[in-house]
């Protein structure tokens, strides 16, 4: 507790007795335990649904399979004479409420089948960033289009999530996230993506309750070829936000991702290097007669920039949160 004059205790025995919120400026005062940056909306709170609801098996989508896929799979999941999974927690699509499913899956009897498995160890979340969007949609059926509107479950979720505001908003995604860190395996790690609209809340969020040490990347998604704009008083908007962070910065899973380098006159050539474990630097490779030993580039890392081209035409759905196949195909 930091040191207070005199005057500074008898505010805060006023404060108390006139039942009225201490400042800010004594609340961290009090408490040693502060964050120097913090979100705070009205309402926050640190309960964390705890629910636990049964699965049931609305459909099966059974694949054609040779005989040996269908033995590669036995050691994961018990099968049926037709190859088709009986029971396990993998290969599911689960319909719901995110945060019952997350709080069945964390407290549940599943939780013990995805423990023995080794935990989850990536979550991609992919929440509503589009405020104001009502999520109807155009189905096509034969000749027939049908537009989808939101049910009653979903005018429900719609007025609690952004009917109410920023805070009801940043509420929602805030207890999620926390069950998405609590389901995570300790060499997990979780992708989240957004846009402009929400982007600052939960960077806060994430960094709040994942660790801002835990922050690997902010990725950029840049859509190009998205056509002429109307006339404005700024820039095209045309980037998202994907928010990368590891439940355990130490020892999370990490791939290095190499591309092939397409155009083969930017080909180029690099010096080999060697890791010295006296001087505890990477060194320049040579050879025996003292040569630095050279090799051809013909990959490169990728970085935190991806472009993909906006969805136009026949693969533009309508949808407010479609996202692009190619994008998917560039988290690989």
């Amino acid at each position: 507790m930091a040191r207070m004059t005199e005057q500074e205790k008898q505010d805060i025995v006023r404060y108390l007795e006139a039942d009225k919120p201490l400042p800010d400026k004594y609340r961290f005062m009090l408490f040693e335990e502060k964050r120097e940056v913090e979100l705070v909306w009205n309402g926050k709170t640190n309960e964390v649904c705890n629910i636990v609801l049964p699965f049931q098996v609305i459909e099966q989508v059974d694949e054609p399979r040779s005989e040996k896929d269908k033995s590669l799979q036995m050691g994961l999941f018990d099968m049926d004479a037709r190859g088709r999974q009986l029971k396990g927690w993998t290969n599911k699509l689960i319909w719901g409420d995110n945060k019952l499913i997350l709080s069945s899956l964390k407290n549940g009897p599943m939780r013990e089948e995805i423990e023995k498995q080794g935990g989850i160890k990536l979550i991609c979340t992919d929440p509503p960033f589009d405020v104001g969007a009502d999520f109807s949609m155009d189905i096509e059926i034969g000749d027939n289009t049908f537009t989808k509107k939101r049910n009653v479950l979903e005018e429900i979720a719609y007025s609690d999530t952004w009917g109410k505001g920023a805070d009801s908003f940043i509420a929602m995604i805030y207890e999620r996230l926390v069950l998405m860190r609590d389901l995570l395996a300790d060499d997990g790690s979780i992708y989240v993506h957004c846009d402009w609209r929400v982007s600052a809340y939960i960077k806060l969020a994430m960094d709040e309750i994942f660790g801002e040490d835990n922050f690997q990347n902010e990725m950029v998604v840049h859509y190009t070829a998205v056509g002429l704009k109307a006339k404005s008083a700024k820039f095209h908007q045309n980037t998202e936000s994907i928010f990368y962070y590891a439940k355990m910065k130490k020892s999370h899973i990490w791939n290095e991702i190499f591309e092939p380098i397409k155009d083969l006159e930017k080909y180029r050539t690099a010096s080999k290097h060697v890791w010295n474990a006296e001087t505890g630097k990477a060194e320049r490779l040579r050879n025996e007669n003292g040569e630095i030993v050279y090799f051809e580039v013909t990959e490169y890392k990728p970085d935190n920039f991806i472009e993909v081209p906006a969805l136009r035409g026949e693969k533009k759905l309508g949808y407010p949160t479609q996202k692009h196949e190619e994008l998917g195909i560039a988290h690989k």
